[in-house]
């Protein structure tokens, strides 16, 4: 399972990896919005349940998600990264791996260079996964974070993560 953090919109996207060969097979993808004039405790509490809701109903074997860079406005980058953590903690609750993908990673896997629009990745998510049309943003950017996990995590799953830090895609020991 894929998931791109956001207080207002997280996207989330399920694959299938069990598939013979190389390819993925396509699950499930949407968003989950949180009530925007809500008081910030709520609203990260219907992201926590909606992420909870998604891993229940389709039993996801290990959650990627995107890392989070501080932006321009600081405020919106401590919001953002609050959406993040409850994504995580959403996944550990059920007993999920997580890993973790910068954006430029993401691209790199999906479409093959790291500073890719996001019309590019929602073109290549639907090639990738033989969609009729391309899925809106927030769920083409979660589907592109499962399909990166897809094609690399699993050899950085197996490895114990603490003292280990991501460097030029690679994970290095600290």
């Amino acid at each position: 399972m894929g998931i791109d953090p956001g207080l207002r919109i997280t996207g989330f996207g399920v694959i299938d990896t069990e598939v013979t060969g190389s390819s993925l097979r396509y699950v499930v993808s949407g968003s989950i919005r949180s009530p925007q004039r809500a008081p910030l405790p709520e609203r990260l509490k219907a992201l926590f349940d909606g992420i909870t809701e998604v891993i229940d109903t389709h039993q996801p074997d290990v959650v990627a998600v995107e890392l989070v860079f501080v932006n321009v406005n600081p405020q919106s980058t401590l919001l953002l990264g609050q959406a993040r953590g409850v994504a995580i903690a959403a996944a550990v609750a059920q007993g999920l791996p997580v890993a973790e993908y910068t954006a430029l990673q993401v691209k790199q896997a999906v479409v093959g260079h790291g500073h890719a629009c996001k019309e590019q990745v929602q073109t290549m998510v639907m090639r990738l996964l033989q969609l009729p049309e391309a899925p809106p943003p927030d769920p083409s950017d979660a589907l592109a974070c499962a399909i990166r996990h897809a094609h690399e995590g699993r050899q950085a799953m197996a490895l114990p993560l603490a003292g280990l830090k991501v460097r030029r895609g690679r994970l290095v020991l600290r």
